[in-house]
Parts: structure tokens; C-alpha cells; sequence
């Protein structure tokens, strides 16, 4: 099998971010691409992210591919599998890297395919899109769910863990009803909820916009992706509606009885319900695989001056603590400091925290 041939159909935020990884882990890699948009394949080429530019999916060029990745919507790489049944050479892998599995494998069921192909979700994105932010590192520790179709040999399987493993990621071999079902309550639903929490502040703020104005804090850490591609998102409902509602109709229970404890001033159903979610989210360990990571934070009253946090970044420094990330929080709303420092351990966080206040600052721990 050809193992250094990759071709690309589509190369938005995630095909442009595993063209670029795979160009990083294999340097000398060949890589052809097509996409919808001539001006996309061109500027990948420029920048050197691919190697050669195809002129459709029929392109019989994509033949002398080892594996062959759909990276446009759903129903245009079902699509573009028609077309590249005929043109792709037996031992060529075929995958996908969408966020619904089932319409793509009860496609590839009913062409025939079963056998050579192998759905792919690389858990991993932005809430932009486009090729002007793909990154190579977008896939490092988050899992890229494969789920291959019945007859495919296993080591096609191997072969692409070893490609996902190559790029950073976490391989995960799952029945693509499965991962419909997971995928629905872990992402689509939340991002449907942030959707329509935005629009909600949307269509209830005053003319002055004072909403918008104040929001920050848990608003805009909730909301985030609602950012997110319209058109993908389109999709994704469209492609995953069954498992969706199922997910919704929970929360949307689970939301009326908030609204009943609200309403009838149950404080105890009120605590009991944030005491709940507060231990299952503390559950995500640290340790454990994958983007949903307990992070451990120390938050550092400063003084609003320039080199405020040049300073403190000097005195973790001396004692070489190392700092995942560090920035200012805008709104006091949830939060007692104004500098928020991360750190990929609970230790150095810690230390820090000690650090800081023998340097006289006031610090609350996370």
C-alpha cells in the first residue's frame, strides 16, 4: 500500500489542518487536492500544503492515492465517493472526517463500498473555518474516532491509527451508531444550546444593546461556538436529527425542572442540581485522554500597568514553573482576579500560587 500519497477533497478548517499535519509528520509526503473553490486549492498549493491541485473528484490523477480523505460536507462527499469508486485503485483507503457517521455508511453500504472504506471524526476544530485557520497542531490530544466498515481488513485500521497517532491525535475504534449517539449529546446538542442562547440574548436586548455590552464571563465562555460554520452545522442536524432530538428532548426536561425550581424558589432543587454537574465536571481528570481536560488555574490580583504581567511571568520563570496560558480577565463577574494563569498540572500550579503570594500578591487558587 501506498503509504506516502494522500488525496484531499475539500480543504477547509479540518482537511487543511490534516493536510498540514500530515505534511509536518511526513515530510516527504505527496498530496493532491480538489475543492469547490478554486481560489482554496490554489492558496494551499502556494503555501505548499499540497502538491498538486485535482480538477474534480473524477480526477483521474486521484488513482495513484494510498488514502483518499473527504473533507467537504456530508452529502457532497457522499458525493464525491460515487465518483472516486471507479478511480480509486483497490488497496486505496478511503475515509472521511465527518462529524455524522450513519448517512455517509449507509452510502458507502449501498455502492458497494463496504470493505474499503473507514468513517473518520477527528474530535477537534474552531469556531472559525477555512483554510486561513488550519493549524497542524489542531488534532494534537483530541480523539479522531475511526469506525470502519464491515469487511475492511484490519490492517487498513492499524494503518490509519498509526496516521492519526503520527499527527498528535488519539485513535478510537467505534460502530458508527455509536459514535452518532455519543457525538449527539458530547457536541451537536451543545452546540445547538449555544446557538440559541445567543439568539435569545439577541432578541431580548434593549436598542442600546446593553446585553451585548456586559457580556463576558460565562457568556462567552458558553457561547464560543456558537461561531461556528453555519453550513457545517446545517449538515450535521440534517444528517444526525434522531440521535439530536433524543439528546434534546433530556435537556430540554432537565431544563423545566430549573425553570419549576426558579420559579417556585426550590433553593434546594437549585443546589442539589449545581452540585451535581459541578462533581461530574470535576470528574474529567487531568490525566485522561482527550479535549475535555480539567485545567488548574491560579487567578492573581494586579495593578492595571504596563508590565503588570511581565512581572509575574519573570517570577514563575526563575523557579522554571511552566505556563500553559495567561491572560487578563475583563469582567470580574465569576472571577476574583484579574490575571487567570493555566497550568497543565496540578503541582506547578500550586507552587505558583506559593510564589506569588511570598512576592506579596493576592491569589485564589482553582
Amino acid at each position: 500500500m501506498d503509504t506516502e500519497t494522500f488525496g484531499f477533497v475539500g480543504l477547509g478548517l479540518i482537511g487543511g489542518s490534516l493536510a498540514k499535519a500530515l505534511k509536518r509528520a511526513q515530510p516527504g509526503c505527496r498530496i493532491m487536492a480538489y475543492t469547490r473553490t478554486a481560489r482554496t486549492v490554489e492558496e494551499a498549493l502556494r503555501q505548499g500544503v499540497i502538491d498538486e491541485i485535482c480538477s474534480s473528484p473524477a480526477d483521474a490523477r486521484f488513482g495513484a492515492c494510498g488514502c483518499i480523505f473527504l473533507c467537504a460536507p456530508v452529502s457532497s462527499n457522499v458525493a464525491a465517493l460515487e465518483q472516486l469508486k471507479n478511480i480509486a485503485r483497490p488497496d486505496c483507503i478511503l475515509t472521511d472526517v465527518g462529524s455524522v457517521k450513519t448517512d455517509i455508511h449507509l452510502a458507502v453500504e449501498k455502492m458497494g463500498l463496504n470493505g474499503r472504506f473507514i468513517g473518520g471524526h477527528p474530535m477537534t476544530g474552531s469556531e472559525k473555518s477555512g483554510l486561513d485557520y488550519a493549524r497542524a497542531h489542531l488534532f494534537e490530544n483530541s480523539y479522531y474516532i475511526l469506525t470502519p466498515s464491515p469487511g475492511v481488513p484490519d490492517e487498513w485500521v492499524e494503518h490509519l491509527r498509526s496516521l492519526a497517532s503520527g499527527i498528535g491525535a488519539l485513535p478510537i475504534v467505534l460502530d458508527y451508531r455509536q459514535h452518532d449517539r455519543a457525538t449527539a449529546a458530547v457536541s451537536h446538542v451543545p452546540h445547538l444550546i449555544a446557538a440559541a442562547l445567543v439568539n435569545t440574548v439577541h432578541d431580548l436586548d434593549s436598542r442600546e444593546e446593553l446585553m451585548k455590552t456586559l457580556a463576558a464571563g460565562g457568556f462567552k465562555d458558553i457561547t464560543r461556538i456558537a461561531s461556528s460554520s453555519p453550513e457545517m452545522w446545517e449538515q450535521i442536524c440534517m444528517t444526525n436529527g434522531d440521535n439530536i432530538v433524543s439528546i434534546m428532548d433530556t435537556f430540554i426536561c432537565l431544563l423545566n425542572d430549573a425553570r419549576e425550581a426558579v420559579q417556585t424558589g426550590d433553593g434546594e432543587a437549585i443546589y442539589k442540581m449545581f452540585e451535581k454537574s459541578r462533581d461530574y465536571r470535576d470528574s474529567f481528570a487531568s490525566s485522561s485522554p482527550g479535549s475535555i481536560k480539567k485545567t488548574f488555574q491560579v487567578y492573581c490580583d494586579v495593578v492595571d500597568e504596563s508590565g503588570a504581567i511581565l512581572h509575574v511571568a519573570k517570577i514563575l520563570a526563575g523557579q522554571d514553573i511552566s505556563i500553559k496560558n495567561i491572560g487578563i480577565v475583563h469582567s470580574r463577574e465569576f472571577e476574583e482576579g484579574v490575571l487567570r494563569i493555566e497550568f497543565y498540572e496540578e503541582a506547578p500550579a500550586r507552587a505558583a500560587a506559593r510564589l506569588l503570594r511570598e512576592n506579596k500578591y493576592q491569589v485564589w487558587e482553582r
